[in-house]
């Protein structure tokens, strides 16, 4: 027992220790940004930060009104480039030509923020297989057309790509099938391809982050009467993910502990079953 209580202990050290905020503001001002998902939730919070660091942005989202709202404030808080673009990425047409919008405007680009998320339900799997293959194309296929399309600036700018990702890639997770598995396919590419991009000495960084349930309008509507966990401030979760992406980490995580949630779940993978059974007798009673 003392044996690994001296592990977990090492591992909570060492974590802190890599997890230290490195953050300089000045490194993002004037750096040009393509953030996706951008009109409303956690991409809307990142499109208010990276304003109010100074950067040269680029929103896109499906609701043109919706991102005209948040381009006007993030001009108000000091952009110092401000432009938007509707895009749907259920079409594979208009992610490669979302990035070329925004090259083509910006003249380049540092970051891409790949942080879109098509619709999908809170409920048990309902059999549709229609509905898995068009979520595959929002959130990872359309994700990888962009990656695709971004690598070749990217390289010359030395820049990054930051994928929003979610604990749900990382756990299994009951009613979300679907989208879970989008978020697993995700890890498991963009993991593969900072591999990739470090065995080829690239000038690019991938930075995943792992994301806990978080309090955007969206997600409380989704999962009331489904879960009791807390969900943590978008704006919060924002700005962890664009200190993510400027101090190039390969992965992070928001809350911080959900690095321990997913290393206790591989260790101990029995305990997720007991939590399971536990939620199935609720269900029964």
């Amino acid at each position: 027992m003392k044996a690994y209580l001296s592990v977990f202990l090492l591992s909570a050290a060492l974590t802190a220790y890599m997890w230290r905020d490195t953050f300089d503001p000045e490194s993002v001002r004037g750096t040009r940004v393509l953030i996706t998902g951008a009109s409303s939730g956690i991409g809307e919070q990142m499109a208010y930060h990276y304003s109010k660091f100074g950067a040269q942005i680029i929103i896109t989202a499906r609701r043109l009104e919706a991102l005209k709202k948040v381009a006007q404030k993030c001009v108000k808080l000091g952009a110092k480039k401000m432009m938007y673009m509707t895009g749907d990425m259920s079409d594979p047409a208009d992610p490669e030509r979302v990035v070329k919008y925004a090259v083509e405007k910006l003249g380049g680009l540092d970051f891409l923020v790949l942080n879109h998320v098509g619709n999908s339900n809170v409920e048990f799997w309902n059999r549709d297989a229609d509905h898995v293959r068009s979520i595959m194309q929002v959130n990872f296929v359309s994700y990888v057309q962009m990656a695709g399309a971004a690598l070749p600036v990217l390289e010359k700018s030395a820049g990054s790509i930051i994928v929003v990702s979610s604990l749900a890639g990382k756990l299994a997770s009951p009613f979300v099938a679907p989208y879970t598995s989008t978020k697993f396919a995700m890890n498991g590419f963009f993991g593969a391809l900072q591999n990739e991009l470090a065995i080829q000495k690239s000038n690019v960084s991938v930075s995943i982050m792992i994301l806990g349930l978080i309090d955007t309008e969206s997600a409380m509507n989704k999962i009331r009467g489904f879960t009791t966990m807390t969900a943590y401030p978008a704006s919060e979760a924002a700005l962890s993910i664009i200190k993510a992406g400027a101090t190039r980490q390969k992965e992070a995580f928001y809350p911080w502990f959900h690095y321990f949630t997913c290393l206790i779940n591989n260790i101990f993978p029995f305990v997720k079953d007991l939590m399971l059974a536990g939620l199935s007798m609720e269900k029964k009673d």
